[in-house]
């Protein structure tokens, strides 16, 4: 309100991002700012320390050209909000909420704080609903339920991109009422990357479902601590307000955390690991726990972020972080990669904490989770025994270790590998995994049982 407005000449200095701005009263925390360079160009920022009549400013379009002798400083008393509507649908932003498809402005019919609303823990409906991604290993093995946040941890170079992209086309929700949309949003890519996004949208016909925000690397790394804000708020719209079930993926977070970094290193923080801050933690908290789903409400979001692992050291602060907010992970292998496997996961390090609740009778099918633990036990097998070979030849192997050799290879070549136009409805994962496992002796199926070997085993499926 205009009224709040209170304008300062009073910056004193500049440091990286940050502006420190002095003799400022009634400052709060998180409030925006308005900022006027000496040559009329107009920024924003937002407040993220006041005490003794001086403010820190994050300054969202980064610092330069700023004179601190002239540049004005407008607190505006109010948080940074975003305009929403459903026109948003099927539209592509900055990473600040900006069209940048040459579409119109969005005529907002609400305004909302990027920080969301904490949902109360009380009131958090467990999520069991199954979400159809389309992609074998995640829907069979490490199944996506709805209210989940489920993070893919890849490398640098490995195609998460192209996975990010094949989920966003592909994923829904089965039933034909639900009304499904996903809100993707990408920091600190390359504007290559941004345009691979944006093309393959816009040739797949996915982006009448999607709504993209786009952060590129040569934006300010400030703007991407916004960015991911703004997408949540977004699927908060979409979930609670049109009761839509929204799927938010977001990619890299790793990026994300870099400005972080950045900024606590400006601030002159006491830097935690690996010169991270040390609330990087806390930070993370307050993007993953915005997924969910609430009782009472029809509306649900399901996150799906994807980071890069430094050295793919799974490790690192921002995975071992992550790992401990999240429901599980999608891992990415370079080993796959190499051997030309797509989508290259790694079924064994994977894993989807919230799976059982969201598969079989009703929503899946029956025999969905012994089908995935017997999959997951003769590959592990199999893995194992390639490294035996490499020590004492295949010779040396049974009949039945050749077996499950086979069984490794093919796992990979047919259930793992898919084209990245192709996807999968679950009955055709489970179908391919019970080919798979026709491979092995029936007697060693000792994870299934034997009602769904005599319906779904393809000898008896056969016979019938």
């Amino acid at each position: 309100m205009v009224s709040h407005i209170r304008e300062y000449t009073s910056v004193t200095g500049v440091a990286g991002p940050l502006m420190i701005v002095e003799d400022v009263e009634g400052v709060a925390y998180g409030e925006i700012v308005e900022i006027e360079t000496p040559h009329g160009e107009n920024r924003r920022g937002q407040v993220l320390e006041a005490y003794e009549g001086k403010a820190i400013v994050q300054v969202f379009e980064g610092t330069g050209g700023i004179d601190t002798k002239v540049t004005k400083v407008r607190f505006t008393g109010s948080t940074l909000k975003l305009g929403v509507s459903m026109d948003m649908l099927g539209r592509i932003f900055d990473g600040t909420g900006k069209p940048i498809d040459g579409g119109p402005e969005i005529i907002p019919e609400k305004s909302l704080d990027i920080h969301g609303e904490p949902m109360n823990p009380a009131s958090r409906e467990f999520p069991r609903d199954f979400i159809q991604t389309g992609i074998s290993t995640i829907d069979g093995m490490n199944t996506l339920v709805r209210g989940q946040k489920l993070p893919i941890f890849s490398g640098s170079g490995l195609p998460h991109n192209e996975l990010a992209a094949q989920i966003a086309r592909q994923a829904k929700v089965l039933g034909e009422e639900e009304e499904f949309a996903v809100v993707f949003g990408a920091m600190g890519i390359t504007y290559e990357e941004a345009s691979f996004f944006m093309t393959d949208f816009e040739r797949t016909g996915a982006l009448e479902k999607v709504t993209a925000f786009l952060n590129l690397a040569n934006d300010p790394a400030i703007e991407r601590i916004i960015t991911p804000r703004v997408v949540l708020t977004t699927a908060e719209y979409f979930a609670y307000e049109k009761d839509m079930h929204v799927l938010v993926i977001l990619t890299d977070l790793t990026n994300y955390c870099e400005a972080l970094r950045e900024i606590a290193a400006a601030r002159g923080e006491v830097p935690g690991r690996r010169g991270y801050p040390g609330y990087m933690y806390t930070d993370l908290a307050t993007l993953y726990e915005r997924a969910g789903k609430t009782v009472g409400s029809r509306g649900s979001i399901t996150q799906m972020p994807i980071l890069t692992m430094a050295d793919d050291d799974i490790t690192h602060p921002i995975p071992d972080l992550t790992g401990y907010i999240t429901e599980g992970q999608i891992v990415l292998s370079r080993e796959l990669h190499r051997k030309g496997i797509y989508p290259p996961v790694d079924v064994l390090p994977s894993l989807s904490r919230l799976m059982k609740g969201g598969i079989g009778k009703g929503k899946t099918r029956e025999d969905h989770a012994n089908v995935s633990d017997q999959l997951y036990s003769a590959y592990a097998e199999g893995r194992d025994l390639r490294d035996l070979v490499a020590v004492v030849g295949e010779e040396a192997l049974t009949e039945k270790d050749r077996k499950y050799l086979e069984f490794a290879d093919r796992f990979e070549k047919e259930y793992v590998t898919q084209s990245k136009d192709e996807g999968r409805d679950i009955l055709r994962t489970l179908e391919i995994g019970w080919d798979l496992l026709s491979i092995l002796p029936e007697r060693d199926l000792k994870r299934i049982k034997e009602d769904y070997i005599k319906s779904y085993h393809p000898k008896y499926v056969r016979e019938k």
